[in-house]
């Protein structure tokens, strides 16, 4: 029962070694993690339907091996690591003109050289599951030893070391009001709130950081200044494609970039897309779970939202169904539909409609009436 507990969160290491694999073979393998992250939704989508609780035994201790998951987490940091020094052999080779032939390594074939699609299929692969490192960078912020700094190297993958900081000291206590980035306020689609959220976390970062120097009597331009040391801690990955590819090592790390913290704001849209907290703390109800079967799984838990925003050091294995406001399909379906915003609108409004007459206090549904009168507006209304 204990292997069967820790194994099922292996779906994400598992797949970015494999979409590593393929990026080493080559030719259309390269396109292996953009068809995992479509294979995935399909099985995400059928199974939004079973749901398992937080497994215990008799005992009511947890079946979850702590020393197991966080050394899972930290040996992710290397992986994704490695899945953009694999890309940039591939940008070289291809920048280099390097010719197209099939070579061994021992018993394994792999195509010496690429194409322009098949790299583009590499970048793509890249991308998906850098932007994956979004649910160990999560977890690992909420320790507060090493786990943290290991978030911030992870996140600094992406550009978004700022991140660590500020959802532990901003998204968690902000939850739901105004000054939280991360809260996308109805009427806002997902596209727009990417660039809002990710820039709004980088400020706080910034001004939490400003306000710290300027008590210590210190210049913003410091060794200690952790806003500035997140963003030294992306330049290897940026000195990297600049070496592998010049203009073109750029424009990859930066498609890669993007992908990866579009999934990463995709998951704080559809993680709190349009609730409102107007005062006291936070409670299940100001946030939606997703909890099926495989979204549980492969996210390591992130959808159960409701309880880990209560219980925010809750190891992610020990998270349950606390009875809040359910989606009712999993992150992969969900993602899918905010693609297309009309179509994201239409589907989340019954349960908007849902939390506003049966969740909200009186307060929080004047605040909900006022964004119901005019769905189009993007600013939040004041809480």
């Amino acid at each position: 029962m204990k292997f069967y507990i820790n194994a099922r969160y292996l779906i994400v290491p598992v797949s970015s070694v494999i979409t590593i694999f393929g990026i080493f073979l080559g030719s259309t393998y390269a396109w292996t993690g953009v068809i995992l992250f479509g294979l995935y939704t399909i099985i995400d989508t059928l199974t939004k339907d079973i749901h398992l609780k937080a497994e215990v035994d008799n005992n009511g201790n947890s079946y979850g091996i702590k020393f197991f998951q966080y050394l899972v987490m930290y040996v992710m940091l290397p992986v994704f690591v490695t899945i953009q020094v694999f890309l940039a052999w591939r940008l070289y080779q291809y920048t280099s003109g390097a010719i197209l032939q099939n070579l061994s390594l021992g018993p394994i074939e792999y195509q010496n050289g690429i194409s322009g699609i098949n790299l583009i299929g590499a970048i793509i692969s890249s991308g998906l599951w850098a932007g994956l490192g979004i649910i160990y960078g999560h977890e690992l912020s909420h320790n507060k030893k090493e786990g943290f700094f290991v978030s911030r190297l992870i996140m600094a993958l992406s550009g978004a070391s700022h991140f660590t900081y500020a959802h532990v000291y901003n998204h968690h206590l902000d939850l739901g009001h105004e000054d939280d980035p991360a809260t996308a306020p109805r009427g806002r689609n997902v596209y727009l709130h990417t660039w809002l959220s990710h820039a709004g976390q980088s400020k706080f970062s910034f001004d939490m950081e400003a306000k710290k120097l300027k008590n210590q009597g210190k210049s913003f331009i410091n060794k200690d200044n952790r806003w500035l040391l997140g963003y030294l801690y992306s330049l290897p990955s940026i000195f990297l494609f600049v070496w592998s590819g010049g203009v073109i090592g750029l424009l990859a790390l930066a498609t890669v970039w993007i992908l990866s913290n579009f999934l990463l704001e995709a998951l704080n849209f559809m993680g709190h897309y349009g609730l409102i907290r107007k005062d006291g703390p936070v409670e299940h109800r100001h946030s939606w779970d997703n909890d099926s079967v495989f979204t549980s799984w492969f996210f390591i838990e992130i959808g159960r939202q409701c309880d880990h925003h209560v219980r925010g050091e809750t190891y992610f294995w020990e998270l349950d169904d606390v009875g809040g406001p359910n989606y009712g399909i999993g992150y992969f379906t969900l993602f899918v539909l905010t693609l297309y915003p009309p179509l994201f609108k239409k589907f989340v409004q019954k349960h908007l409609d849902n939390w506003d007459k049966n969740y909200a206090t009186e307060e929080e549904r004047s605040i909900a009436n006022k964004f119901n009168e005019d769905t189009s507006s993007l600013a939040p209304i004041a809480s």
